[in-house]
């Protein structure tokens, strides 16, 4: 019994020695930041100088561990970092995606307000997402949406000396009003304080383009739908004033023709794309394209020419041709049609906009 007491009373003071120490510990490092003085901070070196959002930056120097802001000095954003990865010698962290492009400052702070400057130049490129429409003519207004458009200076249409006239640009906006232009598909160069990019996205000029309907039929072309015929609408738009909208009777197989008996149209080896905006009804549907020269005959179901056509929005399709076959058993064509199974329970209403085939 004795040896026992005695077992108890020896753990009893290492157990509150050991927790008086864990104790001790967590209140030197209350807030996980390294137990470092507020000293001067010196910048001896930054790797790299130059860099873009989300890119990692390493500054080495000396008085870096009590660290506890750093700040882009262009409109001064804030970078996030991990206090407790700080040395005395080294700092960590990454440019913020939000940084505003150009040379500027890297101000880093210590807890005693103490600073270090570091010269840096953030690289934005102009970035785009979206467009409001992706044809023009000669005076077309397109906004573009992206981000670090706040400081691009110019805008030239690819592979050309013809140059946008930018009309406003914002932080995540760019309002250009096109040239005219000889050329049949475009992609526009966009430049700022960071440089250069090339869009992505293609832009069709309307005015090289085979015309199906824009804010009328084209050239030669009309109406030759099954059931309703289709009916030019000012309330329902997409680009310029006009749509040609088409109702759907409830289980009717309807389609929506655009014809052109003479002088129809020619299978064109120059030709590459069809494109098309289509706002879609009260819910989701397919519609399927379709022309006399298709492989299965007018009003066919290919499954190679279904579009998936949201509800209630304006979408933007560009096919290539080489994948609808148009012209798979002859030419020219004549007929040129959507077409859709159903609909089931009631009448549904599409209306279609900018149908062009180009080059």
């Amino acid at each position: 019994m004795k040896n026992i007491m005695f077992k108890k009373l020896t753990i009893l003071p290492l157990l509150l020695l050991s927790l008086s120490l864990t104790f001790s510990s967590c209140i030197k490092d209350k807030d996980g930041t390294p137990d470092a003085k507020a000293g001067t901070p010196v910048a001896i070196a930054i790797t790299p100088d130059n860099a873009a959002g989300g890119e990692v930056v390493t500054i080495n120097g000396t008085g870096l561990g009590d660290i506890r802001s750093i700040v882009f000095d262009n409109n001064n954003v804030p970078a996030q970092f991990y206090s407790t990865l700080n040395t005395e010698t080294n700092i960590v962290f990454r440019v913020p995606d939000t940084a505003f492009g150009g040379p500027q400052n890297i101000i880093l702070t210590n807890s005693a307000g103490r600073s270090v400057t570091v010269p840096f130049k953030v690289l934005a490129f102009p970035g785009i997402t979206d467009a409001s429409t992706y044809s023009f003519t000669g005076d077309t207004e397109i906004t573009l949406t992206g981000n670090n458009l706040d400081d691009v200076s110019k805008v030239v249409l690819t592979g050309s000396t013809d140059e946008a006239t930018i009309l406003s640009a914002s932080r995540k906006s760019l309002v250009i009003r096109m040239p005219a232009s000889e050329m049949d598909r475009v992609s526009l160069d966009i430049t700022n304080a960071t440089g250069t990019i090339t869009t992505t996205h293609e832009f069709i000029n309307v005015d090289k383009a085979l015309k199906i309907f824009t804010d009328s039929y084209g050239p030669d072309f009309g109406d030759g739908s099954w059931g309703d015929a289709g009916f030019i609408s000012t309330a329902e738009y997409r680009i310029g004033s006009a749509s040609i909208g088409k109702k759907y009777a409830a289980g009717n197989w309807h389609l929506i023709n655009f014809v052109n008996w003479w002088p129809s149209v020619a299978s064109d080896p120059n030709y590459k794309f069809m494109s098309f905006w289509i706002k879609g009804a009260s819910k989701d549907y397919s519609l399927y394209i379709t022309s006399d020269k298709a492989e299965g005959g007018f009003g066919n179901f290919d499954e190679d020419n279904k579009v998936n056509v949201p509800a209630n929005v304006w979408t933007y399709y560009k096919i290539p041709l080489s994948q609808l076959g148009l012209w798979a058993t002859g030419s020219p064509m004549q007929q040129l049609g959507f077409r859709i199974q159903g609909p089931d329970g009631a009448d549904e209403t599409f209306y279609f906009d900018e149908i062009l085939i180009s080059k």
